[in-house]
């Protein structure tokens, strides 16, 4: 039999508790918001934007506890903010802050056990009801005469509590005196904003970026400068329209209230492979070709194409948008034509296909002959010093705002180190990820620095769709992705457009310019222009592949043109500071399954005037019908209480009603199918002596 082995040594000790650290504190304080799930990089938000911070927090027992946003901002300034609990048995804790300073505001959220509000519930119940009463009155005393003592309050507050507490332990004051101290104002008014606390426990911190107002609101319009001021030839060709002659289109825009203008490429356009009309591979000597195929003998992608003018006639009409209040967005398509100098320069940074060609672009079933993406993995030091070297070059030029080609046929690495670089140098410089992709890549670019992104809006177009859609770009995704919502494209023109009129055309932009502080639109959308390519979702006659000059002036004076209804939304928005909000979109019922029912608010204390603004927007999203249904609404969502009367506005028709929670609407989409009611409310005048 085996023998049993010597036990030797010391027997083993109980772990010291230093061996186990934990990781969260006292009391617990879980889940922040905003934050992105991974940590790996920061919260975004824009300057003026609300923004919703959240934690979860709660303590074993019964007894009370207070949370606190400790917040602090770019310029050092620290700032608390208490937090109100969320929805009953969540343990969560919320609180609304507007950010207004470019830049990294850092929080953290404390939670702490508020000693007062654990007295005043016990007090409250035990006191009237004989138990323990000289108890709680002690302990009253003794938590309130410790506030009193405290030197880091004011003067005042400590003698309140220093009264309160020896009323309280004042036997010979009857019951109903030293009661009233339970439920005195003053007394929770002062508790509120200085807790009388214990058991500090904070969170981790975590960091909200700040970008500039326009990198989250503004009204994107979309023209080709070569086709505007384009004259037809003797011969039947055109002539392209210049930067000079595109600058006489700039007030037109402006009217409409649009404040962002994106033009494709306006680099020079390879021979090569040129497409003509309908992208057909048979170009002719006059055909422009696409711009997006970048490059030629008069070179690449820091040139202006010669027929659009120089370098000076660019700047001409960049002084020429501002003064009309307009910025001046340009294309990022890193790509090349097989004329661009990189081909020849840097045959590495493309891709060679055994048989020795390059290979050109794809996207089944679309084929892109005269365009060459880059391959990043080549020789991706040189390839990012020449990108850094582009966008710096037209940052200095003048150009602060990048609309990137397909962002998401390049490593997301890249990006990031692109636009934190950019960033890092130039903070107002924007970034729009033109990311129709699945949903996990188009918010990794979200989440690595774009500033906003295309969405997939033209493809939602019915009640269930929007309204999930639309919830979800306000409360779930919101923290880090932007959306624009851009109604078409050259390259999108929906089966809603195609197929529904002008008022599908109406409906579309209502709904861009309410949903989201970003929108936009490419031109001939305001003169309905809807007729697709066979078999392809977009325009025919593509405004990619030939010149496209329009009348506008003329559509309008025919009242073949939706440009006066484009300006009052242009109007609406300007007036209405809940409209450049994203996460204030709340969905509301109807009894009707193509009536889309959402409302925008904003209380007084966070606009400039102190007015509070709400908007209640009812849709009907079916072009092709005249609808009448009821619409059920939370009046609590726009500050009202519940069994309110209220006055709405509509603001498309001048319009007014008595509205309350159920309401009866009709909408014909033959004349107007959106209402957007403004919400009359009662406005009081705030401490600072304005209306909220």
């Amino acid at each position: 039999m085996a023998k049993t082995p010597k036990r030797t040594g010391t027997a083993l000790s109980t772990p010291s508790t230093a061996d186990v650290p934990t990781k969260v504190g006292r009391i617990p304080v879980l889940d922040l918001s905003p934050q992105l799930n991974d940590n790996l990089w920061p919260a975004k938000a824009f300057a003026g934007e609300v923004v919703p911070f959240g934690a979860t927090a709660f303590r074993e027992g019964h007894d009370a506890i207070g949370v606190m946003l400790h917040l602090t901002a770019p310029d050092g300034t620290a700032s608390q903010h208490p937090m109100r609990p969320g929805a009953p048995g969540t343990d969560r804790y919320e609180t609304l802050v507007r950010l207004d300073l470019q830049g990294s505001y850092t929080y953290r959220v404390r939670a702490y056990a508020d000693d007062f509000a654990t007295w005043v519930h016990n007090a409250a119940i035990k006191i009237p009801a004989g138990v323990d009463v000289e108890l709680m009155f002690l302990i009253g005393s003794t938590l309130l005469a410790s506030a009193g003592r405290d030197l880091k309050r004011p003067a005042v507050e400590r003698r309140l509590f220093a009264g309160a507490s020896k009323t309280l332990a004042n036997p010979k004051l009857g019951l109903e005196a030293r009661l009233a101290v339970v439920t005195d104002p003053a007394l929770a008014a002062a508790a509120a904003v200085r807790p009388l606390a214990s058991l500090d426990s904070f969170s981790a911190e975590r960091t909200v970026r700040v970008e500039r107002t326009r990198a989250g609101v503004g009204s994107w319009y979309e023209f080709f400068p070569r086709s505007e001021g384009a004259v037809r030839l003797d011969d039947g060709s055109w002539q392209s329209g210049t930067f000079r002659t595109a600058a006489a289109r700039l007030p037109g825009v402006a009217a409409m209230g649009f404040d962002v203008l994106y033009l494709p490429p306006i680099h020079p356009i390879g021979r090569s492979f040129r497409k003509g009309p309908n992208n057909t591979l048979d170009a002719g000597e006059n055909d422009p070709g696409s711009p997006w195929a970048i490059g030629s003998a008069a070179g690449g992608h820091d040139a202006i194409h010669p027929e659009l003018g120089t370098i000076d006639d660019f700047s001409f009409f960049l002084d020429a948008a501002r003064a009309e209040g307009v910025e001046v967005a340009i294309d990022l398509a890193l790509q090349a034509s097989p004329d661009h100098p990189w081909v020849t320069e840097h045959p590495e940074w493309f891709t060679t296909l055994p048989d020795g060609t390059i290979a050109y672009a794809e996207n089944p079933p679309k084929k892109y002959q005269d365009i060459y993406p880059i391959n990043f993995d080549n020789d991706p030091a040189g390839i990012r010093a020449e990108v850094l070297r582009l966008v710096r070059y037209w940052v200095k030029v003048g150009v602060n705002i990048f609309r990137v080609d397909n962002p998401h046929t390049k490593p997301l690495d890249f990006w990031e180190w692109l636009i934190g670089t950019i960033n890092r140098e130039s903070p107002d410089v924007v970034f729009l990820a033109e990311a129709f992709t699945r949903p996990a890549l188009l918010q990794g670019l979200a989440k690595v620095g774009f500033q906003q992104s295309y969405t997939y809006f033209t493809w939602r177009n019915t009640k269930e769709e929007l309204e999930e859609f639309f919830d979800g770009l306000a409360h779930d995704t919101a923290d880090f992705l932007r959306p624009n919502l851009f109604v078409n494209t050259p390259d999108i023109l929906s089966e809603y457009l195609q197929f529904g009129g002008p008022a599908a055309f109406k409906i579309r932009a209502a709904l861009a310019a309410t949903a989201a502080p970003t929108w936009g639109l490419y031109a001939g959308f305001e003169l309905y222009e809807s007729v697709a390519r066979p078999g392809a979702e977009e325009n025919i006659d593509n405004e990619k592949y030939e010149l496209r000059p329009r009348d506008f002036a003329k559509a309008e004076a025919l009242g073949r043109s939706l440009a006066p209804f484009l300006a009052r939304l242009g109007r609406i928005r300007a007036a209405h500071p809940a409209l450049r909000q994203l996460r204030n979109l709340d969905i509301h019922a109807s009894d009707d399954d193509s009536i889309l029912v959402y409302s925008k608010y904003l209380s007084g204390e966070f606009t400039d005037d102190g007015r509070t603004d709400a908007l209640i927007i009812v849709a009907n999203v079916d072009p092709h019908s005249v609808r009448e249904t009821v619409v059920h609404l939370d009046v609590t969502r726009f500050g009202l209480p519940l069994g309110s009367h209220f006055e709405v506005e509509d603001l498309i028709t001048g319009a007014v009603w008595t509205w309350s929670a159920d309401n009866f609407v009709r909408l014909d989409a033959f004349t107007e199918p959106v209402h957007i009611l403004h919400v009359r409310i009662p406005q009081v005048p705030n401490q600072n002596g304005l209306a909220e």
